[in-house]
C-alpha cells in the first residue's frame, strides 16, 4: 500500500536519491546548488511549488512529484503543472505514480486550479500508458529556445 503525502523537511535525505534518478532517466545534471533551491522552494510556503512523497508500507519513499501554480491567459483561475513525477523502478506498475497524480490533483482541486497538466518525452512508453489511461493527451509538442 502506498501512502502519498506532502513532503516534509525530515524528507530530503529519501527525496534527493529519486530526484537524482529522475534527472539521470532524462539524462540531465544539475548542480548541486540547484537541489538545495529546489528543495527550499519544494518546502516555503511562499512559494507556488509543492512536493509530494509517496511512501511505501515501510516508510520508504518510493516517488516523488512536484507540482507548480501559475496564472493562464487561458482560464480564469489557477493552473497547476505537474513538473516532475518519478517513481523507483521497483515500484512501477503499483498505482504509485497514479496515486501521485491524484495527490497533484487533489490539491490542484483545493486551490481552485482549473487544469492539471504535465508533459512527458514521447519515447517514455512506460509513462504514456498510465498518462493515456488517467488524462487526456492534449496533442500540443514543445518547444525551447536557448536563452
Amino acid at each position: 500500500m502506498t501512502t502519498v503525502r506532502p513532503l516534509e523537511p525530515s524528507d530530503r535525505a529519501q527525496w534527493e536519491p529519486l530526484w537524482e534518478a529522475y534527472l539521470r532517466f532524462y539524462e540531465t545534471v544539475l548542480p548541486k546548488q540547484q537541489y538545495d533551491l529546489t528543495w527550499s522552494r519544494l518546502l516555503d510556503p511562499a512559494e507556488p511549488m509543492h512536493g509530494f512523497g509517496a511512501f511505501d508500507e515501510n516508510g520508504k519513499m518510493v516517488g516523488i512529484a512536484h507540482v507548480i501554480f501559475h496564472r493562464s491567459c487561458w482560464l480564469p483561475d489557477w493552473t497547476c503543472y505537474l513538473q516532475d513525477l518519478y517513481v523507483a523502478m521497483s515500484e512501477r506498475g503499483k498505482g504509485t505514480g497514479e496515486a501521485l497524480i491524484d495527490a497533484a490533483a487533489e490539491l490542484a482541486r483545493q486551490n481552485k486550479a482549473g487544469r492539471l497538466y504535465w508533459l512527458t518525452h514521447e519515447s517514455n512508453a512506460t509513462a504514456r500508458r498510465l498518462y493515456d489511461r488517467v488524462a487526456q493527451n492534449s496533442g500540443f509538442i514543445q518547444y525551447r529556445k536557448p536563452l
